[in-house]
C-alpha cells in the first residue's frame, strides 16, 4: 500500500516534530472537505473521543477534546487565555524554557500571576507548592509542565497534581511531550486542563495541537478570551454543536493524526509505546556513556523522551558532529541551557532500538 511513499532520507532524534511511519505520511494524500460529514463525524469526531479515551480510563464522561489550530504552544496560549478569568490568578510553575514561555504568555496577555521557578536541573517539590498556595488564597489556578524538553527532565506530576487540587486549585497541565507516551490518567489526576500536540508520542505531524478540559470547568470559560482565534470555549461550542473546526481546519494533518492513533493501537497502546520509549532510551544512554559521553541529569530526574549529553570537552564542536551525524542517516537537536554546554538525542517517534544501535555506531566511527 505505502510503496510510493518514500523513505526519510534520516531519522529525527528529536522531541517533536518527530519521525512518523509510512501509513502516517500516506495518510496525508487525500484532500478533505471542511464541511463534509465523512471529515467531520468519521475523523474529527473520532478523534476527539479517542483523545479522551487515551487520557481517562477513570472518569471518561467528565472530560471533552478540543483542537487548535497551530503548535503546541498556540494551545497553551489558547488554554491560559481562555481558563483564566479577569479575577483570576496564576501560579506558574517551572523549571525550563517552556514553563518561563508561560509566564511570557501571561504577560502578554494581562493575566495576574505568580511564579515559582527552580533551576533547569532541579524539580519541584509539592510540599513547596502547597505552600504557596497556601499563603496565597488569591491563587485559583496552576500551571506546569510535566516533561521540560530543553532538558528531559520530569516532573513528579502525581504529587504536584495532588498538592494544586488538594488546595482546591484549577490545575493546568502542559503534557505536551508525554501525553500517549507515558502513562497516566488525567481524571484520577484531577486535572482541568490538559494539553498536547499532533507531533509528539502519539506521532503524528505538525499542524494542530489539543486541549483535555473538564467538561463543567470549561463551560464556564465563556467570555475568558483574551483572542478571537484561540477561544477555546467557543471551538469547544462550535465542535460539539456541529463537528466544524470555527475556522479552517489542516485536514491532511488531521487524517494523519486520525491514522497515528491507529497505529498506537496496533502497537499495544500507551504501556507497549511507553516501553518502546523506554528501551529506546536505555540503549542510547548505556551507548552514548560507553563512548564517553555523560548525561546533564541523573537517572531518577530523566524522562524517556529525550536525553541531554554533556560536552565530552571543551574542544568539541557540536556543529561539526551534528553535519557529520546527519551524514549517516541522524538528525540530532542542539542544547537549551543556559548554564551549559549541551546537546540532546530524543528517543521517542517511529525509532526503534536497532536505530538507536546504528546511531551509536555512527557516533563510535565519528569519534574514532
Amino acid at each position: 500500500m505505502y510503496d510510493f511513499i518514500p523513505d526519510n532520507p534520516y531519522i529525527l532524534l528529536t522531541p517533536g516534530p518527530l519521525s512518523t511511519s509510512k501509513g502516517v505520511r500516506n495518510a496525508m494524500l487525500q484532500d478533505w472537505c471542511t464541511w463534509d460529514a465523512e471529515y467531520n463525524e468519521g475523523v474529527v469526531q473520532s478523534v476527539r473521543r479517542r483523545l479522551v479515551s487515551l487520557a481517562t480510563a477513570t472518569k471518561p464522561r467528565e472530560y471533552t477534546a478540543v483542537p487548535m489550530q497551530g503548535s503546541g504552544s498556540f494551545a497553551v496560549e489558547a488554554c491560559l487565555g481562555s481558563a483564566m478569568p479577569p479575577s483570576g490568578k496564576l501560579l506558574i510553575v517551572h523549571n525550563g524554557a517552556y514553563g518561563r514561555r508561560m509566564v511570557r504568555m501571561a504577560r502578554v496577555l494581562r493575566i495576574d500571576f505568580l511564579e515559582y521557578g527552580v533551576g533547569e536541573t532541579e524539580t519541584h517539590e509539592a510540599a513547596r507548592v502547597a505552600e504557596i498556595l497556601s499563603q496565597n488564597p488569591e491563587i485559583t489556578h496552576a500551571a506546569l509542565v510535566h516533561c521540560e524538553t530543553g532538558t528531559g527532565l520530569l516532573n513528579p506530576l502525581a504529587e504536584l497534581a495532588a498538592a494544586v487540587k488538594a488546595e482546591g486549585k484549577a490545575l493546568i497541565v502542559d503534557a505536551m511531550s508525554t501525553f500517549g507516551g507515558i502513562p497516566f490518567d488525567v481524571g484520577a489526576l484531577g486535572a482541568d486542563f490538559l494539553i498536547s500536540s499532533a507531533n509528539k508520542c502519539i506521532q503524528g505531524v505538525p499542524g494542530f495541537a489539543f486541549v483535555i478540559a473538564k467538561r463543567e470547568v470549561l463551560a464556564r470559560c465563556e467570555g475568558n478570551a483574551r483572542s478571537l482565534c484561540l477561544d477555546l470555549h467557543d471551538q469547544w461550542q462550535e465542535m460539539d454543536r456541529t463537528g466544524k473546526w470555527r475556522y479552517t481546519s489542516p485536514t491532511h494533518v488531521v487524517r494523519a493524526f486520525d491514522r497515528a492513533l491507529d497505529e498506537l493501537a496496533e502497537e499495544g497502546g500507551v504501556p507497549a509505546r511507553y516501553a518502546r520509549y523506554r528501551e529506546n532510551h536505555r540503549t542510547l544512554v548505556e551507548g552514548m556513556q560507553r563512548l564517553g559521553f555523560r548525561t546533564l541529569l541523573t537517572d531518577v530526574l530523566q524522562s524517556p523522551v529525550i536525553t541531554s549529553f554533556l560536552y565530552p570537552n571543551s574542544e568539541f564542536d557540536f556543529p561539526d558532529f551534528y553535519r557529520k551525524v546527519k551524514e549517516y542517516g541522524f538528525v540530532l537537536y542542539p542544547g537549551n541551557l543556559s548554564r551549559a554546554d549541551t546537546f540532546r538525542i530524543g528517543t521517542i517517534g517511529e525509532v526503534r532500538p536497532a536505530d538507536i544501535r546504528r546511531l551509536l555506531d555512527a557516533i563510535a566511527e565519528i569519534r574514532s
